[in-house]
C-alpha cells in the first residue's frame, strides 16, 4: 500500500488497531480518508469484496493491513473487518521447502503481496507467479533458492499443528 493512495489512511488505521475485528461506519472511513467513498461503495456489495487485484485499491488497503471484510451492511452503512490467518501446510525435504503452488501462494500471502508485487520482488512476470500458483509450472532451482532466502527473511515457517 503506497502512502499516496487515498485509501492509505484506512490501511494505517487498520494496521494499528491490534484488534481481531474492527467495525467502522462509512462516515468514519470517509473521515479517515479525508474524502468521500465512491457511490459504488454505498450501493454495491461487491465493491467491498476481498479481491487481490491491482485495480481494487480499497481491498489492497485492508488486505495489506492483515484484514478481510467479514460483513457489510449497505443499509446501515457499516463494515466489519476481521483479521485473517492463513492456514497452510508446507512440505519440506531435507530441511528445504518444496516450492509447489501452495507454498508459493502461502509465502506471497504471508508477505501481504499481490502477484504483481511478488513477481517484481522475484524478478519475474506476474503471469509466471500465477502459473506457479496454478501448478502449470514450478520454479527453477535458482528461483527456489531465491524463494528460500525470501522465506527466511520474512520469518516464513509452517505454523504449529495440533498433534
Amino acid at each position: 500500500m503506497k502512502p499516496g493512495s487515498k485509501y492509505y489512511p484506512l490501511f494505517e488505521h487498520l494496521q494499528h488497531c491490534n484488534q481481531a475485528a474492527v467495525t467502522l461506519t462509512f462516515a468514519e472511513i470517509e473521515t479517515l480518508m479525508g474524502c468521500s467513498l465512491p457511490e459504488s461503495a454505498r450501493r454495491k456489495r461487491n465493491w467491498w469484496s476481498n479481491r487481490d487485484s491491482p485495480s481494487a485499491l480499497q481491498a489492497i488497503a485492508w488486505i495489506s493491513a492483515g484484514y478481510q471484510i467479514e460483513s457489510v451492511d449497505l443499509t446501515q452503512q457499516i463494515v466489519t473487518f476481521k483479521t485473517f490467518q492463513a492456514t497452510y501446510h508446507i512440505q519440506q525435504h531435507d530441511g528445504e521447502i518444496i516450492w509447489n503452488a501452495d507454498a508459493i501462494k502461502a509465502l506471497r500471502n504471508h508477505q501481504g503481496l499481490n502477484q504483481a508485487q511478488f513477481a517484481r520482488e522475484l524478478g519475474v512476470r506476474r503471469e509466471t507467479v500465477s502459473e506457479w500458483e496454478n501448478s502449470k509450472y514450478e520454479p527453477d532451482r535458482s528461483k527456489c533458492k531465491l524463494l528460500n532466502m525470501i522465506a527466511k527473511q520474512a520469518n516464513f515457517a509452517e505454523p504449529p499443528t495440533d498433534s
